[in-house]
Formats: C-alpha cells, structure tokens, sequence
C-alpha cells in the first residue's frame, strides 16, 4: 500500500480518517501494519501490502 491512499481511505463503518501504523515498509511501500478509525477504536490490518477494508462483523 501507498501511503498517498491515505487521502482517499476511509473507514467502511462511520467513513471517519484511518491513521497508519507502519511496521514494514519496503521503499515507499507499506508491506506490513495497520490502520486505525480512532472513532469506531477498529483495526484495520495491512498484509502484504493490501489493505484490509472489510468491517470487523464481516470478517473471518
């Protein structure tokens, strides 16, 4: 994931701001983190570089 995403990603649940957690990148891409809705307290997990976006009761 590009950080640049940042601008247009929102949270699926109340459309709020995401704020990133990096915890791999490999140049300017994010390979591993996480990103947070500080309004909903939900997590968001990056996985090899692809955004997880899916609201937490539709998950596995």
């Amino acid at each position: 994931m590009r950080p640049d995403l940042l601008e247009i990603l929102r949270c699926p649940v109340c459309r709020g701001e995401l704020a990133l957690t990096v915890r791999k990148q490999e140049g300017a891409e994010i390979v591993d983190g996480t990103l947070r809705c500080p309004k909903c307290a939900v997590d968001y997990p990056i996985e090899d570089g692809i955004p997880d976006l899916l609201p937490p009761d539709e998950r596995d």
